[in-house]
């Protein structure tokens, strides 16, 4: 067993899954209670995750110093390894910002931590503080062009530490550097499946005989959640799409085919008017964010009244929550909120529902894989993700129909062209983004002042770190020459390069 340490990192459930993909049995402690797990169970090894907070910060997470005691071999993560050097007396500098990935330089070393691990190779840095001075008895091992103790060891105390994340996809060798460990532990690899019918058993042991109300969205996490529930408990499970207007127009045909597929009748509820008198008025993204998650919380209510007068027990509330939802809501002791997600949060309790959320713990790649396991068509369990408050959070700035209607005109071109050009499974995410900023263009020999669109496409695995599309310039000029010419009062396209850290998925 291999005991992970959650300092709050918006990663830390990632790694244990990396690890547990390598065939490792992986058990998550606080800081607070790291010692007394790890001195009375003895594990192989132990994993110091990242965080948000500097080690100078008050309350900063720490851990009892005697574990460093135990002989247990240590491999610290950024703040981890931050903190490492901070307890046995190395030098921490504050304020010293890297996001996004840097070029690791191997020195002389060993230990076959660094096997398989190439010079030069990229890794993926979020951090706010550096070590300027290692603690006596640790060697260095790597460095980049900004951190000159990116990679470091201590043989004779079993520490590892790395100010990078190995655990993400865009680190090169992350996983070599994983199984590493996992090797210099002694720990035999195991076969760690998903198990789909525990997943479903789980959900009848829970429901019985009561009725699931479901939140779907047509979107590929809902929708799997929906076809696990389906599976489960068959017509006792009511799946609802909310057609409110800011979702893409094929959501509405995916939601009616699927569950007819699974033999369940969807509830469709048109109220696109009234989402918009809601919105009206509102700017602030977390205040759109919380608007349209109280009105689905209103529209589930009067389906519920309706169902129950028909005389169905409805107990449950159902929704598509996996587990990138839940970290950036701060998911966890130490973490901190990104933004709020409309399915994270809990129910009003006037409701009287228990939430089932059966991806919780997974995240998008495995839900795509459920997906297929259950029979899902493939086209779709390899769409593009769509966020729940749907355009609301594409659209800077105040919702209205005019504005939605551009941004719906934009998506559709940006769609087609991308379809036409290539293998759409490669792109995790594309839309544009009404940007709320004006700018001068000319048009029929005019000067026109008009609103930017920015373009965000994006390559992701798993939604923790994300990389931009490297798109060939002709495709780039063609989406962005339809989007100029064909929707109206738009001045100019601009493509958002920013990776994911520091950038989140979306612009709100």
């Amino acid at each position: 067993m291999l005991l992970l340490v959650d300092f709050g990192s918006q990663t830390a459930h990632l790694i244990a899954r990396r690890l547990r993909a390598l065939g490792a049995s992986v058990e998550i402690v606080t800081p607070e209670e790291a010692y007394e797990v790890a001195s009375s169970k003895k594990p192989k090894g132990i994993v110091f995750s990242g965080g948000p907070q500097s080690v100078y910060a008050d309350g900063a997470p720490t851990v009892d110093t005697r574990i460093f005691e135990l002989a247990i071999p240590i491999l610290a993560i950024c703040y981890g390894f931050q903190l490492v050097s901070y307890l046995l007396e190395g030098e921490v500098v504050g304020g010293k910002k890297e996001y996004g990935p840097a070029t690791l330089q191997l020195e002389n070393g060993t230990w076959d931590i660094a096997k398989g691990v190439k010079d030069a190779s990229t890794v993926w840095m979020s951090h706010g503080d550096v070590i300027e001075a290692l603690p006596k008895g640790f060697s260095i091992l790597g460095t980049t062009e900004h951190v000159p103790f990116a990679f470091a060891e201590d043989r004779k105390r079993k520490i590892i530490g790395v100010l990078f994340h190995p655990e993400v996809e865009h680190t090169e060798c992350g996983e070599n550097i994983l199984q590493n460990f996992m090797d210099y532990c002694g720990i035999t690899p195991e076969n760690i499946k998903i198990d789909i019918e525990k997943i479903v058993d789980t959900i009848k042991e829970t429901v019985k005989e009561a009725y699931v109300i479901g939140a779907v969205s047509g979107g590929v996490d809902s929708t799997v959640a929906g076809a696990l529930m389906a599976k489960a408990i068959g017509d006792h499970f009511i799946p609802v799409y909310v057609e409110n207007g800011l979702m893409r127009e094929s959501n509405r045909v995916h939601v009616e085919k699927v569950f007819k597929h699974f033999g369940v009748k969807a509830d469709i509820v048109d109220c696109e008017e009234e989402m918009l008198e809601r919105l009206k008025g509102a700017t602030d993204p977390e205040a759109k964010r919380k608007i349209i998650g109280k009105f689905y919380i209103d529209i589930f209510e009067r389906e519920m009244v309706r169902h129950v007068k028909a005389g169905k027990d409805i107990a449950f509330l159902m929704q598509g929550t996996i587990y990138s939802d839940v970290i950036e809501s701060k998911g966890t002791k130490h973490a901190d909120k990104i933004k709020s997600h409309h399915n994270v949060g809990g129910l009003p309790e006037e409701m009287k529902l228990t939430l089932l959320e059966p991806l919780r713990e997974f995240y998008k790649d495995e839900v795509r894989h459920i997906g297929i396991a259950l029979g899902l068509p493939d086209d779709f369990v390899w769409k593009q993700v769509f966020p729940g408050p749907g355009y609301a959070v594409r659209i800077r700035g105040e919702v209205t129909m005019e504005r939605l209607a551009k941004v719906k005109q934009a998506d559709a071109i940006l769609l087609e062209e991308l379809g036409k050009a290539m293998d759409m499974k490669k792109i995790y995410m594309s839309f544009p983004i009404m940007s709320g900023a004006d700018s001068v263009a000319v048009k029929g020999d005019g000067r026109f002042f008009g609103e930017v669109i920015a373009l965000r496409i994006v390559e992701s695995r798993d939604v923790m770190t994300a990389t931009w599309s490297r798109l060939p310039y002709d495709v780039l000029q063609r989406i962005s020459s339809r989007i100029v010419n064909e929707v109206p009062e738009i001045s100019r396209v601009v493509y958002d390069i920013s990776t994911k850290p520091p950038a989140t998925m979306e612009w709100e």
